[in-house]
């Protein structure tokens, strides 16, 4: 068995000294330190060069570094390639605290008070009551991140793109349902996988629908939102904030204005990072499954994106 490492912007050291630990026998390489591309069946990829899939004949299956699989190209892999992605606990418990704190930073106003600070205003007042959190996109994250909101008394509702069941939450999977929850979303939590039918969703024509004082938190991929139009809709008072962990150009460009907008909170997409430990364990099992010709666990559904 040959695994090839094909993440882009990282060093992949911790990583590949850690799968080496757990699969003593399997040779792995790292792209594009790899002279026999011809007998590669495994890939681990993020952001990986589309010319580099045409060089693989024999391989048999990739593994994302995260829990997306945005980052590959789908249509340049055979129709025999299994593709798989990671599902991580921790990061699951990562996204869920990142999304309860700036929930709970705008309720409680903690924006507002940092810019007081700055200008040493004393100006007490009471935290806003807006309580409704609604997810666009409720898979396991968005799942693990609503057990979190209602421990803490919030209201939640999730629109999906296929019929869910969750306890104490409103669940909707149609356009004409999302169309009458959208006015009722005090705090938007984007957690969507990014598809050709999901890119480019957060627009003037859905922020027109949250009420005013409505914030938005993405957390999912910056190709969700059509950033000019948050930005009319932040500058027109049609909602009150915006917490962006994602973006379209990562890192965001110094130029970039969501970088001083007094309405926007700016984080590194750091809302949930992968853990090493647990990545190279998923995809160490998977390797050893492939070798044994078993089914491939968390395997992605290719017609669908995620």
């Amino acid at each position: 068995m040959h695994l090839l490492i094909a993440i882009s912007n990282r060093d992949c050291t911790k990583l590949i000294n850690t799968l080496q630990k757990h699969l003593p026998d399997v040779e792995i390489s790292q792209w594009p330190s790899c002279s026999n591309l011809d007998t590669v069946e495994f890939v681990v990829a993020w952001q990986a060069p589309e010319q580099m899939w045409q060089q693989l004949p024999n391989l048999k299956a990739v593994s994302s570094f995260g829990a997306g699989v945005d980052s590959i190209d789908l249509d340049l892999l055979a129709d025999n390639v299994v593709v798989t992605r990671i599902v991580d606990e921790l990061l699951a418990d990562d996204m869920a605290e990142y999304v309860l704190a700036h929930t709970l930073a705008h309720k409680l106003k903690l924006q507002e008070y940092f810019i007081k600070q700055v200008n040493q205003l004393w100006q007490p007042k009471r935290a806003h009551e807006f309580n409704h959190v609604v997810f666009l996109g409720f898979g396991q994250l968005g799942q693990h991140c609503a057990k979190r909101l209602l421990a803490n008394n919030f209201k939640v509702s999730a629109f999906s793109q296929s019929p869910k069941q969750f306890t104490d939450v409103t669940c909707v999977h149609s356009q004409e349902e999302l169309a009458r929850l959208l006015p009722q979303a005090d705090y938007l939590v984007c957690l969507l996988p990014l598809t050709p039918h999901t890119e480019n969703i957060i627009d003037k024509a859905l922020l027109s629908q949250l009420p005013q004082h409505g914030v938005l938190i993405n957390v999912a991929r910056g190709q969700h939102v059509v950033e000019d139009d948050l930005l009319w809709a932040l500058d027109n008072k049609v909602i009150r904030a915006a917490t962006l962990d994602v973006f379209r150009q990562e890192p965001l460009p110094a130029e970039h204005p969501f970088w001083s907008h007094d309405a926007v909170t700016v984080t590194p997409h750091c809302a949930a990072l992968s853990s090493v430990a647990s990545v190279a364990q998923q995809v160490a099992e998977n390797v050893q499954r492939l070798g044994k010709r078993l089914e491939l666990n968390h395997q992605v559904d290719r017609t669908k994106g995620y």
